[in-house]
């Protein structure tokens, strides 16, 4: 295992199991940090509690580790050909590199940052080509945090990216899971009915959440309004169909619900900066 820190607050372990056997590695973690551990390839167990509670993760997987209440000190059971990427970062850096106010974001009130969070999912391939880099980087010790630091950060910017090919739909720092479930059904319904959505009384009756908590809810997993993530999603259809080339400007101004097509015309140029009919001749020329 060699551990660096990238600053205060910022720690980045790189471990290699090239044996033949299970190697076991151990770090004292403080309980302000979130632990990132990104198994590159083979496998290991994490191991809580003297081993009494075990937290598995296998090659090409991510699991999330936080705990205000106690420590995490990490107890690594690696097993052989195998290697991670693990990352510590207190909470109040972590909540920086989204915002120069991390102080005053609400995900950072006294009733989410007491709750726990453990949770794991497969990252992409675009992750595995970074967690490769720092893996495999020999850098000369002068250069380590700021090359890790980089690679990091790129590392967690695709982890938190809004995309088609990531899933960031559990905030650890999300009401609960049970609000998430509900706000995700929010957004089916939405895309389901975007030609005729409901309102946002309706939208939340229909949930069975509260609007203030509907709106902070989806803002915080989707980074949108509800009507803006909406809107997005409008647009990407439209550009979509003009690809497809088999409706008109007309045809797909109704299908998305637009009562005039030069409303729709409108928020097309406003988003892509160029009109309908403009576009469709740049795909077709």
């Amino acid at each position: 295992m060699e551990t660096t820190k990238i600053e205060n607050g910022f720690y980045i372990s790189r471990y290699r199991n090239e044996s033949l056997q299970n190697e076991t590695y151990e770090k004292e973690v403080s309980k302000e940090f979130i632990q990132f551990h990104f198994c590159q390839k083979g496998e290991g167990v994490f191991l809580f509690n003297e081993g009494n509670y075990s937290f598995p993760v296998q090659g090409k997987n991510v699991i999330v580790l936080y705990n205000p209440i106690q420590a995490l000190p990490i107890n690594l059971d690696l097993h052989p050909d195998s290697s991670m990427v693990s990352l510590a970062i207190s909470i109040k850096k972590f909540h920086g590199l989204f915002s120069e106010d991390s102080d005053e974001i609400h995900f950072l009130n006294p009733e989410n940052n007491s709750k726990k969070y453990y949770d794991t999912r497969p990252f992409s391939p675009a992750m595995s080509v970074v967690l490769s880099q720092i893996l495999e980087a020999k850098i000369h010790d002068s250069m380590k945090s700021l090359y890790f630091k980089g690679k990091v950060y790129e590392l967690l910017s695709l982890f938190f990216n809004k995309n088609e090919n990531t899933n960031i739909e559990q905030c650890p720092f999300l009401v609960d899971e049970e609000n998430i479930r509900k706000i995700r059904k929010a957004k089916e319904i939405i895309l389901a009915q975007m030609s005729e959505p409901p309102t946002l009384q309706e939208l939340s009756t229909e949930i069975g959440l509260n609007i203030k908590k509907l709106k902070e809810g989806f803002k915080q997993i989707y980074g949108e309004t509800v009507y803006g993530y909406l809107l997005d999603h409008k647009m990407n259809e439209a550009r979509r169909m003009l690809n497809a080339k088999q409706h008109n400007i007309n045809e797909i101004s109704l299908r998305l619900g637009y009562s005039t097509s030069s409303h729709f015309i409108s928020a097309f140029k406003k988003k892509f900066g160029t009109t309908p009919k403009k576009y469709l001749m740049s795909v077709s020329s």
